[in-house]
């Protein structure tokens, strides 16, 4: 089994949920006491935080970078970034070390090839679903169009994440909200949902819908043991 290495800590609540659902798909397909073999690089999420809220990207690629860096020292034979939105720096992350970087765009873009959803809607932070770093890597290398909510349902994803998915607190009223907020696009088109931040899976799933929903921490966990076992 190949050696994973996590850059999570942001937050730390759905960087939980990776080390779970990759320690029970190892154990899944491996039987018995198995679990993944993983390195885990976690930031102090105020840290990173602050430099998104200041579009200090440049300061937060160096911290990434610094970050994978210390992983591939330490053994690890490919980065898994545990987060959609520091997929932005991605591409220098990969490129600052000799190891490959499972991308979760790509993954999530496998899931969705494979279901009959055309049009999905991408509820992320504000920065995955107005920025072109997530958005046109699935349009430019899949051909697959996401929808993103209007300015204020933008507001109000993005509200819930910050100030209560990362910091552990899930509130029926804002589950109501996503829903119907889901609804309102569905009535214009929209028919599937990407959880397109790494803690939405905290809030809503497969059961709160009927239409195909993307879970792309599971999914990405699932393509990373996927090489782990390759």
């Amino acid at each position: 089994m190949k050696t994973l290495g996590l850059i999570g800590g942001m937050s730390w609540e759905s960087t939980a949920i990776y080390y779970r659902h990759l320690n029970e798909l190892a154990r899944q397909r491996l039987g018995g006491l198995h679990s993944a073999r993983l390195l885990l690089w976690s930031f102090d999420f105020a840290e990173i935080e602050a430099l998104q809220a200041a579009e200090d990207w440049a300061a937060a690629t160096d911290r990434m970078v610094e970050a994978a860096r210390r992983l591939a020292r330490a053994g690890a034979e490919a980065i898994v970034i545990c987060t959609n939105t520091m997929h932005r720096m991605a591409t220098e992350v990969e490129a600052a070390v000799e190891i490959p970087l499972i991308h979760i765009a790509d993954a999530t873009a496998v899931a969705i090839e494979a279901s009959p959803a055309r049009r999905p809607l991408l509820l992320a932070t504000g920065y995955t679903m107005t920025q072109d770093f997530y958005k046109g890597r699935l349009r430019d290398r899949h051909g697959i169009d996401v929808t993103v909510p209007d300015e204020a349902g933008r507001a109000l994803v993005h509200r819930v994440i910050y100030e209560e998915l990362c910091q552990g607190v899930v509130r029926p009223e804002s589950k109501a909200a996503y829903l119907d907020l889901i609804e309102a696009q569905r009535r214009d088109g929209v028919d599937g949902v990407i959880l397109g931040c790494t803690e939405v899976c905290m809030l809503i799933g497969p059961d709160d819908l009927d239409l195909p929903v993307f879970d792309t921490t599971r999914i990405h966990a699932g393509r990373a043991i996927d090489f782990a076992l390759s």
